[in-house]
């Protein structure tokens, strides 16, 4: 935005009140989710559960109507995970959960709780809570994680790719797990022009093409793309690679699943 140009930032654009002014009355948007991610260091948690369900008391008491939804951020192997899924569920109330299978994304030298979403004994209770509770919709950051990135935390790439979707999503059918960044992974420090290499090379693009695969390869119909930064980090950048992801993951995955 051209406007911009020379405009120093300052802490107040960062702060709620902004917020406010910049999505709901200066731009196009009806509905917001207001999102977070969890970090082994207190003070890196990009905003609490309790933040979150507050900002969303704030703004559907304002609008007097439903503009926001909230997530609740559930972190497996962390100290008291399962009882702050208890105190969500009966006290915040989220519209969905949400999970970082990376662990600490932040701090990804910190993080000591990565997990898979296939993970039966760990992960697999949470979800049984999850439904008890009526909450349908299950996001999961995945992606994001590029070669440069692997070379430093080459520990953690198993849990930055898709290939624990497919079973959870088999084994449960009546969840609808939501894959933020559509497995996308070369975003943050990565760049377009490896996945247009990629592309070139082999056809696939990672995690795009293993993601929309599921489907057909597991038999369901309960996963999903969000689509939002991967769109953003290609589609001017170079389109081309936002025709080739955008038309494998609707081909894959349904029109109607590609949010």
């Amino acid at each position: 935005n051209p406007e911009l140009v020379g405009k120093q930032q300052t802490i107040d654009d960062l702060m709620f009140t902004n917020y406010l002014k910049e999505v709901y009355l200066d731009s196009d948007t009806k509905v917001a989710c207001i999102s977070g991610a969890p970090s082994e260091v207190p003070d890196d948690w990009f905003l609490t559960n309790d933040m979150k369900a507050q900002a969303r008391a704030d703004v559907n008491g304002l609008a007097k109507s439903k503009r926001m939804f909230a997530h609740a951020i559930f972190t497996p192997g962390y100290d008291g995970w399962m009882e702050q899924i208890d105190y969500a569920i009966n006290v915040l109330k989220p519209d969905s959960m949400k999970g970082y299978t990376i662990g600490d994304n932040t701090n990804k030298n910190l993080s000591k709780h990565p997990w898979r979403m296939d993970d039966e004994k760990l992960v697999y209770p949470a979800y049984a809570k999850f439904q008890k509770a009526g909450l349908k919709n299950v996001c999961v950051h995945k992606g994001l994680f590029p070669p440069s990135v692997e070379k430093q935390f080459p520990h953690l790439l198993e849990y930055s790719a898709v290939g624990d979707v497919g079973k959870a999503a088999k084994d449960w059918p009546q969840m609808n797990f939501i894959i933020y960044h559509g497995g996308y992974r070369f975003a943050g420090g990565g760049s377009v022009e490896e996945a247009w290499a990629q592309f070139k090379k082999t056809g696939r693009i990672e995690w795009i093409t293993d993601l929309s695969e599921i489907p057909a390869k597991y038999g369901v119909t309960n996963v999903y793309a969000d689509v939002g930064q991967l769109f953003a980090q290609s589609t001017i950048a170079d389109p081309r690679v936002s025709a080739v992801m955008m038309g494998q993951l609707i081909k894959g995955l349904g029109a109607d699943h590609v949010c």
